[in-house]
């Protein structure tokens, strides 16, 4: 058979099929496999939010960044502890602040630096370990946990957030304590101390194994926003104590302890007095305390230090024990005076009035039996309280009365089983004004058509003209 041939048109088109795939593979570079557009780059995605404070900061960072894992099992206090210590560096360049993200971030005890905001995103919780370093002791004389969040010798620290969440997970103390198994005393959660230009606010605190916020040796303070809810037969879990403080603010708190809703303190007996650190200067506003068994704002019992210009306005009290109520015993010292308290509303207490001058508990037995506490200028107007079971219970100390105590314009509703005489009191002095039921023989009305008497001061305290700035955050997601 003979070779077969091509004709010449059919010699032609394959010629051009050639040439066409070379100059194709050229224009390729030589490369075979098919060609796929490149995707472009998704765009970075941010965190970013505003919130007010007293100070900005021109670093940040995120808790992740520093090997933060908000799983709730894993313990991220060396990410806490080595995220502040680096954002450190930026205190005296403009300082920084730290993000902690949503997720559950399983922590112990970690310190506050100075220009530094700690800010929690509303789905963040800080879930505090049980486990922590001791020091000075309350519950036990060998000392006590540290607090979660702490901080000492500081300007400018603020810790904040979208109302996220700090859970002291306290069960597990508040059994330990009911069981006397302590051997040192129960942890609080925010705890500040020899500091100034502080604000904790917009967050929620849950369970404190002990007290919730404690500023103590400190000034220029703001604690705003807060949200604290404990157990009502929870042991100790006061709310807020300002403690030997001065130009404090406390605003637009809801709180439900099992025990004081806001302590103002001041040191204990003979330490208290050595030491004369006063609490002054300090206004709460619109707050609202739950607290069956103990006070919406106590003074004392720890106010050797003395205790001055507290003003308290448009308080909200609902199953609470007392309204007001100050403690101090013989060997407490010091003072408390100048205390103006106005527009408070009631609903179901033991005690709208409350005032203790034998309040018993010691440091230890070293305390001055001379040492008497001077109780003096204090002003209650425009109270409206109802289904209470005593107007007021009012103890002062035999020879060293409570003087100067003003009471206007207050209307207080019995309860049915209300006790028989409304008012008890002895070693007092006073007056009042337009005040139901009928007050005790030591409090003489004065009238209505009489003016003057339990006046609110009309000044600003200091801390009422620190300026809020609007910060920013943002970050890398």
């Amino acid at each position: 058979m003979g070779l077969l041939r091509r004709n010449p048109i059919e010699t032609q088109v394959m010629k051009s099929v050639f040439i066409v795939v070379v100059v194709a593979l050229i224009l390729r570079g030589g490369d075979s496999r098919e060609v796929t557009k490149a995707k472009p780059k998704a765009p970075k995605k941010f965190e970013s939010f505003e919130y007010s404070a007293m100070n900005c900061r021109a670093h940040s960072a995120s808790l992740t960044e520093f090997g933060g894992v908000g799983d709730g099992k894993t313990s991220n206090t060396k990410a806490f502890q080595t995220a502040i210590s680096k954002l450190s560096q930026y205190a005296t360049d403009g300082g920084a602040q730290l993000f902690v993200p949503a997720g559950k971030w399983l922590t112990g005890s970690f310190s506050l630096t100075s220009h530094f905001t700690l800010y929690l995103h509303k789905d963040a919780v800080l879930l505090a370990s049980q486990r922590g370093y001791v020091y000075q002791g309350r519950d036990a004389a060998a000392g006590r946990y540290s607090s979660l969040i702490f901080g000492t010798n500081l300007t400018d620290v603020i810790v904040t957030g979208e109302n996220g969440t700090i859970d002291g997970q306290g069960e597990f103390w508040w059994q330990q304590f009911h069981k006397k198994k302590l051997k040192y005393t129960r942890p609080y959660l925010i705890e500040i101390m020899f500091s100034s230009d502080i604000q904790i606010s917009n967050l929620t605190l849950l369970n404190s194994p002990s007290w919730n916020v404690h500023p103590v040796y400190s000034s220029n303070i703001i604690v705003q926003g807060i949200t604290i809810i404990a157990p009502i037969s929870s042991p100790n879990t006061d709310g807020i104590n300002p403690d030997s403080c001065t130009n404090t603010k406390i605003e637009d708190c809801y709180i439900v302890s099992g025990d004081d809703c806001v302590a103002v303190k001041s040191g204990w007996d003979e330490y208290g007095i050595s030491f004369g650190m006063p609490t002054k200067q300090l206004v709460i506003r619109r707050l609202t305390c739950i607290s069956p068994y103990s006070a919406t704002i106590a003074l004392g019992s720890e106010m050797s230090g003395g205790i001055q210009d507290v003003r308290a306005e448009d308080i909200v009290a609902i199953n609470t024990e007392s309204a007001v109520r100050i403690k101090t015993a013989v060997g407490r010292g010091a003072y408390v005076k100048d205390i103006y308290v106005r527009r408070m509303t009631l609903h179901t207490m033991k005690w709208a009035f409350w005032m203790t001058g034998n309040y018993g508990s010691h440091a230890d037995g070293n305390y001055d039996k001379n040492a008497f506490p001077e109780i003096t200028g204090i002003n209650y107007r425009d109270v409206v309280a109802e289904n209470v079971t005593m107007a007021a219970r009012l103890e002062g100390i035999a020879d060293h009365p409570f003087t100067g105590i003003c009471m206007s314009n207050v209307t207080v509703g019995l309860a049915k089983k209300a006790k028989k005489q409304p008012w008890t009191c002895t070693d007092i002095q006073g007056i009042t004004s337009g005040v139901t039921p009928t007050p005790c023989g030591l409090l003489p009305d004065q009238g209505t058509d009489k003016p003057g008497g339990c006046d609110f001061p009309t000044d600003d305290l200091p801390i009422d003209m620190v300026e809020i700035k609007k910060c920013t955050y943002t970050s890398n997601v």
